[in-house]
């Protein structure tokens, strides 16, 4: 376990989406139960307007990311910079969101869950590693969705008041350390994304493993050597050991 830094890992923070569970997959499903949008509102109108709204607020989502810590509420602040381009109110923006983004695909959670998710928890557990998540979007019932709640001791979302940050600000990570008890450095951050898992993992001092059949181009040097990338968390279990 000394690989991955200079001190032992005590604990494995986790990201959700994407990496609990292949997000591709998760896309499809979810795709097949909007292309019915227009027949269920019997308008192709309403439909194009649900479909642009949704995809608006993903793309002010990411935008929030350059916020670093925010000033002002980040829970409350997504709706309201997303509904402005949308023309919407910013609660019945988020109550579209809540639906589409939240809730419908909690019920494809389990299909969609990464191999080896399972073993690999119940690996660290034999270790006396303590696991938890941290994602930019809510986590608790993704976690009951995916069967895997009883495993976590730290739940986080970025949108917690205590964190206000969207990786790939250090903030949320750090969190996690101070709730565990833990340096940075004992603590291994297994995420999907490079330039956004890897990036923040780093920028709190923390190491990261990536869960990709990709490579990134776009790494940052900061990070290229706190990355490894792999495709199942049988892999990433095997790595460890």
């Amino acid at each position: 376990m000394r690989s991955w830094s200079p001190v032992p890992i005590r604990a494995v923070l986790l990201d959700v989406d994407g990496t609990l569970y292949y997000q591709e997959r998760l896309r499809l499903f979810m795709a097949l139960e909007l292309s019915c949008l227009p027949f269920v509102h019997m308008s192709w109108r309403t439909a194009c307007d649900r479909w642009r709204a949704l995809s608006i607020f993903r793309h002010v989502r990411e935008e929030l990311r350059s916020l670093g810590t925010a000033d002002m509420c980040l829970d409350r602040w997504q709706y309201v910079a997303a509904a402005q381009p949308v023309g919407w109110e910013p609660a019945v923006l988020e109550n579209l969101v809540v639906e589409w983004l939240y809730k419908r695909p909690l019920k494809y959670l389990r299909l969609c869950r990464r191999s080896g998710l399972e073993s690999f928890l119940t690996f660290l557990e034999q270790h006396d590693m303590r696991i938890g998540v941290f994602s930019d979007y809510p986590v608790l019932d993704k976690l009951e969705s995916l069967g895997i709640a009883q495993h976590i001791s730290v739940a986080l979302c970025a949108t917690d008041p205590k964190i206000n940050a969207f990786k790939p600000s250090p903030q949320g990570f750090v969190h996690a350390c101070r709730l565990w008890g833990l340096r940075p450095e004992e603590v291994l951050y297994v995420g999907d994304r490079h330039e956004v898992d890897a990036v923040g993992a780093s920028s709190a001092g923390m190491p990261c493993a990536i869960l990709s059949r990709r490579r990134s181009r776009n790494v940052h040097a900061a990070v290229q050597s706190t990355c490894r990338t792999f495709s199942s968390f049988g892999h990433l279990q095997r790595a460890l050991l």
